[in-house]
């Protein structure tokens, strides 16, 4: 399993119409968080969805969300995936 943390833009007048799209799939995938940085810059909001411990093959499952909300008519700009795992436990 790993951690995805996905980033993107938001221009502030499209800001409440993306989040009620970001937390309807959210609520339909049944998994998800949706943070910004606190300040905007040149009218831009940055989002960040943050999907810990998904399982094999959410990624697709999330790329069919996204397409399927239309995320892309409300963002500024392409969404950046990091993904990101545990580090193993000292024994």
């Amino acid at each position: 399993m790993h951690d995805l943390y996905i980033y993107y833009q938001v221009r502030e007048q499209d800001a409440a119409a993306l989040a009620a799209r970001v937390r309807a799939m959210q609520a339909r995938l049944g998994a998800g968080q949706l943070k910004r940085r606190p300040h905007a810059t040149d009218g831009l909001q940055t989002w960040m969805e943050i999907y810990p411990a998904t399982p094999g093959g959410f990624d697709a499952a999330l790329a069919a969300a996204v397409h399927h909300a239309a995320l892309a008519e409300l963002t500024a700009g392409a969404r950046h995936t990091e993904i990101f795992t545990d580090l193993p436990t000292c024994a």
